[in-house]
């Protein structure tokens, strides 16, 4: 493992995602269903994406809650998850809004030649296993002037996991026009909690 950067994806551990569907709401940021914690990341949301509705491609979903936000924002979501049971919860969530979710692989989404406005992608880039390889595919399914939305962090103080930001940052910079790192940890209305770890998002524009 590479730590000239601190931690990278060789520590991503092997999660059963069918087995944590049933639970993974219960995380304040997972489902929002804290009034304030919604309206943090539903806020975070609008200065990250367009304010026009806009075609949002939603990496590694999960249950869908941030792309329930979007579609609530007027963007048309798809919305991609390898997990059979997430996929399941998130097309219960985000049924009779502009949204569709697939069963499928974050680093290769099955959306044929569509492209986006939008990639949004939330603690999942860290766990590819090329994360490099992803971005570079991502970058081709986006719009000229469209944008990556990463959010991202580095968790653990023994044994950590993640991605820095510098890390990040670092294999933007050849697939886009501008990189922004915008920190997260300070605001624990996002998370329902204070927290002391690295949390970030990078907004990159292609």
């Amino acid at each position: 493992m590479t730590r000239e950067n601190g931690p990278t994806v060789a520590n991503a551990p092997i999660v059963d995602w069918d087995a944590q569907a049933a639970a993974f709401d219960d995380e304040p940021d997972h489902g929002l269903r804290d009034p304030e914690v919604r309206a943090a990341w539903a806020a975070r949301l609008r200065t990250w994406l367009s304010e026009r509705p806009a075609d949002l491609l939603d990496l590694g979903c999960g249950t869908g809650t941030l792309s329930l936000l979007a579609a609530e924002q007027g963007h048309r979501v798809t919305a991609v998850d390898r997990s059979p049971a997430m996929v399941q919860r998130a097309r219960a969530k985000l049924a009779g809004h502009d949204a569709v979710v697939l069963q499928g692989e974050a680093a290769t989404p099955p959306v044929g030649r569509r492209h986006f406005d939008a990639v949004l992608v939330r603690h999942v880039l860290w766990t590819l296993p090329d994360p490099a390889g992803a971005l570079r595919h991502w970058r081709g399914l986006l719009r000229p002037g469209g944008r990556f939305v990463l959010v991202e962090g580095v968790w653990g103080a023994l044994h950590p996991v993640g991605i820095p930001a510098a890390r990040l940052a670092a294999l933007l910079e050849p697939l886009a026009e501008e990189v922004s790192v915008e920190r997260l940890s300070g605001d624990p209305l996002l998370w329902g909690r204070d927290v002391d770890d690295e949390r970030y998002a990078v907004v990159a524009t292609v």
